[in-house]
């Protein structure tokens, strides 16, 4: 019986099928539904960048503003977000994802309601600031409810989702805010935010979970990494902001807050490196797929708020677009996108996500360079394609680099990776449109003094035009020839300072398109998303 037993075992075992392969993950209806509402939150609190900055001229002479202190508007509401971005993982864990998600996306709503009746320039900076403040609790959330509610199957669904805020909303917000301000009013970039944000909060406040509070661990907060994290943020993003309209080092306003921005960011480092429970965990920085993932969205985020940031000041400054003009111009660059996004996790699916971020960020290079050669005639008609390029390379980049950088991340680091990930982005942002001007502004002076070397009235070629030009405003009206002659000079002038300015943008371009071969050299050195172990190996 014995020698029998061992044979008899074998075949039992033969007969007993093998265990199936375990079946995907069940996500409830009430995650999506989660997913959803907080996606359309971060949606709309990117759109509110651009969507205000394209009506900034309207606002401003509404409520009295200036040009100078107008500008303060976007700027009160980029400080505030950028400083709470970092700072909604730990907040969250204090007062609970739902409580803290659905009071900010309730004050967001009340607050763009509050703008839009703003009566003078210090009541719209103050009710932006919060507004901001409220907004910017809304994207770092979604991103962080996307990579701990959803199983990494799924998680390249929830990522595209999310890519319609980053990508999308700065791309289509220029054509909503110039469609409402020239079609309703100002007020109405304001108003639009209240119905998608009332089925927002709906969606959040059935979906997500009720948990206690944890109010004790305020008293255990990093508060001097809070602090100093709070005003070198604040610093350097007012540098960056202001720093080309005030000569940048030329002004003691930007040297004093530039070296309080140095200052306070080193010790946020140093804090952050040493103490035992840290705000962000920046050894998150050195596996090296979130290292060179970041290197990358910072780099995204100079591309995609610099070309949203530059292409309307060219349109309106060289062709005298109005914001209805350049919002349709640059719906090209939102709605391909729409299309595309909800296709990349099958494209993730099927192929190597480096592969795919690859080939986004050459084609979002390619639409750069094919813009650096304008001219006078560069209008709606030339920009059509590159602007279709780059929805393309734009639709192909955020998802598949959010997913490979964020691989092997531990739910109790999602949300430090979550407000790195995302200020970075808008750190990103910030810096471009700044060295942006400061091109614009440099270069357009250099190629102005260059063609007024060729414009000289010693060249016949010159000589000529001018008298053509006297003689065209003497026929028009003017009686004076000696006041018909210095019009003639002032309008060779204006046509030397606008070439100029074309130069001075295709270089802005340029510009660009290096910064985003740079992007795709950081691609390079990203392992394959499922080379990173679950603990997050560097």
């Amino acid at each position: 019986m014995s020698t029998l037993q061992p044979a008899l075992n074998a075949a039992s075992a033969a007969t007993i099928p093998a265990p199936a392969a375990p079946a995907a993950p069940v996500i409830s209806a009430k995650t999506w539904i989660a997913v959803i509402g907080a996606t359309l939150g971060a949606f709309m609190a990117v759109l509110n960048i651009q969507i205000v900055n394209a009506s900034l001229a309207d606002i401003q002479g509404a409520i009295g503003a200036g040009i100078d202190d107008g500008g303060w508007i976007s700027t009160s509401y980029l400080i505030a977000e950028i400083v709470v971005i970092p700072l909604s993982g730990w907040l969250a864990q204090v007062f609970s994802i739902r409580i803290y998600l659905l009071t900010n996306a309730v004050l967001f709503l009340a607050l763009s309601a509050a703008c839009a009746l703003a009566q003078d320039l210090p009541q719209m900076i103050a009710l932006r600031a919060v507004q901001g403040f409220t907004g910017g609790v809304l994207i770092p959330m979604a991103f962080t409810l996307i990579i701990t509610l959803l199983p990494r199957a799924k998680q390249p669904v929830g990522l595209a989702m999310f890519a319609l805020s980053a990508t999308f909303a700065p791309a289509i917000g220029p054509t909503i805010g110039g469609y409402l301000t020239e079609n309703f009013g100002w007020q109405y970039i304001f108003y639009v935010n209240l119905v998608p944000g009332a089925v927002m909060v709906a969606m959040l406040w059935y979906a997500l979970e009720a948990k206690p509070m944890k109010l004790a661990q305020l008293a255990e907060g990093d508060w001097a990494g809070i602090i100093t994290m709070a005003i070198g943020l604040s610093a350097l993003q007012t540098v960056l902001e202001e720093g080309n309209k005030d000569d940048w080092f030329g002004s003691p306003f930007i040297v004093k807050l530039s070296v309080i921005a140095a200052v306070a960011l080193t010790a946020f480092l140093i804090i952050e490196l040493t103490v035992k429970k840290p705000l962000l965990n920046l050894r998150l920085l050195v596996r090296r797929n979130f290292g060179f993932g970041m290197l990358a969205n910072f780099l995204l985020g100079i591309a995609l708020y610099g070309s949203v940031f530059i292409l309307p000041q060219y349109l309106a400054r060289i062709q005298g677009y109005n914001a209805e003009q350049i919002g349709f111009v640059l719906a090209w660059t939102g709605l391909p996108q729409l299309l595309l996004i909800p296709l990349v996790p099958r494209l993730m699916q099927k192929f190597d996500a480096r592969i795919i971020i690859g080939i986004g960020f050459a084609l979002f290079a390619a639409s750069s360079f094919m813009n650096i050669t304008m001219t006078n005639d560069y209008a709606a008609d030339q920009l059509f394609w590159p602007n279709v390029v780059r929805a393309i390379g734009q639709a192909l980049v955020m998802a598949p680099l959010s997913a490979v950088a964020t691989a092997g991340i531990e739910a109790e680091n999602a949300g430090s990776a979550s407000g790195l990930f995302n200020m970075m982005r808008n750190l990103g942002g910030a810096v471009g449109i700044a060295l942006l001007q400061t091109v614009l502004t440099k270069r357009e002076q250099y190629h102005s003094n260059v063609l007024m070397q060729s414009v000289s009235v010693f060249e016949q070629a010159t000589r000529t035009r001018l008298e053509q030009l006297t003689q065209y405003f003497v026929n028009h009206g003017v009686l004076d020839r000696a006041d018909a002659a210095h019009r003639a000079y002032v309008a060779i002038g204006h046509t030397v300072q606008k070439q100029a300015f074309i130069l001075a943008f295709s270089d802005t371009f340029y510009l660009l398109g290096m910064a985003l071969i740079v992007a795709l050299a950081a691609v390079l050195f990203l392992k394959k998303a499922g080379q990173t172990s679950a603990g997050g190996a560097h």
